[in-house]
């Protein structure tokens, strides 16, 4: 089979400072399972490229020879709306996949950000965790079976086109979350979910002093909403900076439980003072997909952001812990806080790119002390030897290690790229 290099720029697929010496770009599994093949022969190490979209999540790789763009495995193999499922290749854009159920009144909440670039494959392979995995779950929840090319060529298949699938391991689930280590997801197959008939989105100023009360007040919601952010700085989400903090509060449902949950919501944040609360209906995807696209938006070269886990119990905590630990390294700092998963998000950047570098050491050092779990979501490819991606090592590391020397021996698949440099 011949096969022929990507006319793209080299560059253009670095990460950290190493750059590949050849970008593939497979348009079907064949020519994948060819150049896995050929690149673990000659003992290359291949990265798995998507929509470049989700690139900082991980470390850099140890070993860097060959980029393999999945863009051009972009076909919908498979839907069948009676039976709420879809199958589909890596390459096929989250955006792509929701126009498709959308056509048929479905959807997948996989709550990428930029749909328009983002891949299936890149999104599952990254393990990327919407908000609204609280109300409907997590990507690989949905997932119900996939084929996938191991680094030495061999195509394998878990699972099926049925919900109710129990045969044989499920290793379409290992594969999520592991940053194309292990395998390169060639395509999934997915459980799909009757889109809601109403969504909106809320939105409140909150005046100093009313945002532990509002917080707290949303908590006792009778019904819960879809997404809850408490939002300071992210001015690309709704145009305004909201120094003071402001809330998105993301309704969805049947045309009556969204008006309901309209009202209690309203009762809710004004008994804690919030003066006004708007309400988007029309403008409700888009404000909602701004807010997905700030959790990875970048302010130039002088900027980062991470995310860090937890209880619902403690965010206000971390988030103020990551703030305090931003000032004392003169950082400016924009956070949000999600009421409904616990995760805290906080941009941090510097007046120039020279003052980000110098001083980005510290910071990772007092980030690491007040909240080591924090991942990286977004960072500068240049500085990325500079930021760890994974802060803490679990206690899984020996069998993740075993994991990757069964599937990938010679570790062609993005060696370095995991958790303790898996």
């Amino acid at each position: 089979m011949a096969l022929t290099h990507a006319q793209t720029d080299c560059a253009a697929y670095a990460l950290g400072e190493r750059v590949p010496g050849n970008v593939y770009a497979p348009a079907n599994a064949a020519e994948l399972t060819e150049i896995l093949r050929r690149c673990d022969d000659a003992g290359e190490a291949a990265v798995l490229f998507g929509g470049h979209s989700l690139q900082a999540f991980g470390n850099a790789p140890q070993r860097f020879d060959a980029a393999i763009d999945l863009r051009g495995l972009d076909r919908i193999l498979e839907h069948e709306p009676r039976n709420l499922t879809i199958s589909l290749e890596a390459g096929v854009t989250v955006a792509k996949l929701d126009a498709a159920l959308l056509a048929h009144g479905q959807f997948i909440p996989l709550d990428a950000p930029h749909p328009s670039r983002a891949t299936v494959g890149g999104t599952l392979a990254s393990g990327w965790l919407g908000p609204r995995r609280a109300t409907y779950g997590r990507s690989r929840d949905f997932v119900i079976g996939a084929t996938a090319a191991l680094a030495d060529g061999t195509l394998a298949k878990s699972g099926g086109m049925v919900v109710k699938n129990v045969t044989g391991y499920d290793l379409a689930k290992l594969y999520i979350g592991s940053l194309g280590t292990l395998a390169a997801i060639v395509s999934a197959n997915f459980k799909t979910l009757p889109l809601p008939a109403a969504r909106r989105v809320a939105l409140a100023a909150l005046p100093e002093g009313t945002r532990a009360r509002a917080a707290a007040n949303l908590a006792g919601l009778t019904r819960e909403p879809a997404a809850a952010l408490m939002v300071r700085g992210f001015a690309e989400i709704d145009g305004r900076p909201g120094a003071e903090g402001r809330l998105l509060v993301l309704l969805e449902g049947s045309r009556r439980t969204v008006d309901l949950s309209t009202r209690e919501l309203r009762s809710a944040l004004g008994s804690a003072g919030v003066p006004e609360t708007r309400l988007l209906d029309r403008e409700a995807g888009a404000t909602f997909a701004n807010a997905l696209d700030a959790y990875v938006a970048l302010v130039g070269e002088r900027s980062a952001t991470f995310r860090s886990g937890g209880s619902l119990d403690d965010v206000a905590q971390r988030a103020a812990l990551l703030a305090d630990a931003a000032a004392a390294s003169e950082f400016e700092i924009e956070t949000i806080e999600d009421l409904c998963t616990g995760d805290v998000v906080a941009r941090i950047s510097a007046p120039s790119t020279l003052q980000f570098r110098e001083r980005l050491g510290e910071f990772e050092a007092r980030r690491r002390a007040v909240c080591g779990g924090a991942r990286v979501l977004a960072a500068p490819q240049r500085l990325r030897a500079l930021l760890e991606g994974f802060s803490d090592v679990p206690p899984s590391l020996a069998t993740m290690r075993a994991l990757k020397g069964r599937f990938d021996p010679r570790s062609t698949l993005s060696p370095g790229r995991f958790v303790g440099g898996i």
